[in-house]
């Protein structure tokens, strides 16, 4: 797995930042610690001022490479999403049984993320936390509509929609393919909250949990 993500290059839409953070090293060290700070003080309270003292850099030079907070924060969303896609393409070719692979998949999607060490400058275990606390934010906003227009999250659609043809294959009359898919990849986020916050109201307590509830309902659906 190492090996293979090591020679792949994860892409966000350009129209996300004013300059790519990925070319520099402040670029990459304000990715870096913008997910520490956020997963330490929450998105609300974060700000470029406090990320810049955090750093040692001026306000103003975060804003060379991210016009605000938001955008910032859709970025590392967009980052996140790319990084499963690489791992659940990994873990699905060459396997042609399709309920294998959605199964495989369905794993990528819903598990906890363990930090990959090919990545040194994101910890991938801390940014699924924030996925998991903060995804939202960036899809109920006012500007959600025009957001999707420009391809905003044409990567977390991807992934998707990459399920979502291997539930086709696994059963070609199930007609609510897209609704099934879209729910386990957004209900797992919802799922591994509860299991950090609100323990009372979810069985997916075990390490696995919220990944076997899903299988389940896949397998129960789909046959």
């Amino acid at each position: 797995m190492q090996s293979f993500l090591s020679t792949i290059q994860i892409k966000v839409n350009e129209k996300i930042y004013v300059k790519d953070p990925e070319t520099s090293v402040l670029g990459k060290k304000i990715v870096q610690e913008s997910v520490l700070l956020i997963d330490e003080i929450g998105f609300d309270t974060f700000t470029f001022k406090k990320l810049g003292e955090r750093i040692g850099s001026n306000e103003s030079s975060i804003y060379r490479y991210f016009e605000n907070k938001h955008k910032l924060l859709v970025y590392l969303c967009s980052w996140y999403w790319s990084w499963i896609e690489y791992k659940m393409i990994f873990k699905t070719t060459n396997i042609d049984d399709p309920k294998e692979r959605l199964k495989r998949a369905i794993i990528v999607v819903t598990e906890k993320a363990l930090d990959d060490q090919t990545t040194a400058h994101i910890n991938e275990a801390i940014l699924g936390k924030i996925i998991i606390a903060e995804f939202t934010k960036t899809l109920q906003t006012k500007e959600v509509d025009q957001e999707n227009k420009e391809g905003f999250f044409a990567i977390y659609k991807r992934v998707i929609n990459r399920m979502v043809s291997i539930v086709n294959e696994v059963n070609p009359d199930y007609p609510y393919a897209k609704s099934l898919v879209s729910t386990i990849v957004q209900g797992s986020l919802h799922q591994h909250f509860l299991t950090e916050h609100l323990k009372s109201i979810t069985n997916c307590n075990e390490p696995t949990g919220t990944t076997d509830f899903y299988l389940n309902i896949t397998e129960n659906i789909l046959g």
